[in-house]
């Protein structure tokens, strides 16, 4: 009942609010208030160019403040920030994305672990590039928190679109960083041509000298945030499907169901390094007890939002390639290793991914492709219906 209502609400009332029955603390109709639809209204919208095109650079698992004691830690920084500094005006994107692991929590000193983003976001300030992040295993640690990497990037970078989830969304307190943020064929239209999802798998440890580990897949409380935001835009905006609204989705570690894509590649139809054996620690929800605990969001993220172009994920930094997995018929994307911390391999190199979308129409699919430090590409598909 309260899906069909909010469905039949008027296209108009983008921000409008909504009765509430007496329910339960936590319920539903308790927390639609908390999805705003206009939830930048105090930061630059983000469009596509007047060519209708929109670029997205994605630097994943840039594991800074490694080794702080000694000498090799902070040059590691300082060589990512060197590719940062190298990759962001060459290729001069529009967007940009830090999916996730950006700190080695368990090697930084708690007293000063959160300065470390200051160092991160310096190249984007430097650029004026509106970016956004996710977070990984590493940057829940005893010396950082996901929470405390928000709270110090929001303060520090201007143009950071990275939010909060509501508390009933956000992991107990562990995978706050949930959230959406639209991109606008012009400045002027009154609702969005394409939505950048962010989602928050956790994992980890939590802060603290008592540390315990943390599950590592998104909260299962997600998939309602899912089915309640995706309504609320269907009413105001009109479903996806009907006035051509697209999707990309982001999170650090992969849903577990793409484990079994990797036995099925083919070099050729689906290129990119495959250096990483995808097993347990690989994916989400592969600890004792977890398994499947991650089919919450991934059933509402591919069964409500319609017009998903792909899945991107870090975490294997030895992996690049994309694949198509069947069960959703959805695209699931590795990143390209863009930090100099981690673990890693000389023949692997790094670099990032790029997504182009070349037209605001969904029907379209963006072209991705990933860039090395030195500037040579590879790997270059096409993320539409026909690709595997």
């Amino acid at each position: 009942m309260m899906l069909s209502l909010l469905l039949a609400l008027s296209a108009a009332q983008s921000n409008l609010a909504v009765p509430h029955p007496a329910s339960a603390p936590g319920a539903p109709w308790q927390t639609l208030d908390e999805i705003d639809l206009n939830p930048y209204a105090h930061k630059p919208r983000l469009t596509f160019r007047k060519e209708g095109t929109f670029k997205i650079t994605v630097f994943s698992d840039i594991h800074f403040g490694e080794n702080p004691w000694d000498d090799w830690g902070p040059q590691q920084d300082a060589n990512s920030l060197a590719l940062m500094n190298t990759v962001l005006p060459s290729e001069n994107p529009d967007y940009v994305v830090l999916n996730g692991d950006l700190i080695t929590g368990e090697n930084t000193f708690r007293e000063n672990s959160t300065k470390l983003v200051d160092e991160i976001v310096g190249p984007l300030n430097k650029f004026k590039i509106p970016f956004s992040s996710t977070h990984g295993n590493h940057d829940n640690e005893p010396n950082i928190t996901h929470a405390e990497e928000i709270r110090r990037e929001l303060q520090v970078a201007p143009l950071s679109y990275t939010r909060f989830a509501p508390s009933w969304a956000d992991g107990q307190g562990y995978g706050p960083g949930t959230y959406w943020v639209p991109v606008y064929t012009r400045v002027s239209d009154l609702k969005p041509s394409l939505i950048l999802w962010f989602f928050d798998s956790r994992g980890g440890f939590s802060e603290g000298a008592n540390s315990k580990p943390v599950p590592d897949y998104v909260d299962e409380a997600v998939a309602q945030w899912i089915e309640l935001t995706v309504a609320k835009m269907n009413a105001a905006w009109g479903p996806a499907d009907k006035v051509g609204r697209g999707s990309l989705a982001f999170v650090h570690i992969p849903p577990h169901v793409v484990e079994n894509l990797q036995k099925n590649l083919n070099s050729t139809q689906d290129p990119g390094l495959n250096a990483d054996k995808l097993g347990e620690g690989s994916t989400q929800a592969t600890g004792d007890g977890e398994t499947g605990k991650d089919m919450a969001f991934y059933n509402a993220l591919n069964d409500h939002v319609l017009n998903l172009h792909a899945i991107i994920s870090g975490h294997d930094h030895g992996n690049e390639w994309c694949k198509r997995e069947p069960s959703k018929n959805v695209i699931f994307c590795f990143d390209k290793h863009a930090g100099y911390g981690g673990y890693s391999s000389p023949a692997w190199g790094y670099g990032v991914r790029n997504i182009v979308f070349k037209s605001p129409n969904p029907s379209v699919g963006p072209e991705t492709w990933i860039r090395m430090e030195a500037g040579d590409t590879h790997a270059r598909i096409i993320l539409n219906s026909s690709y595997n």
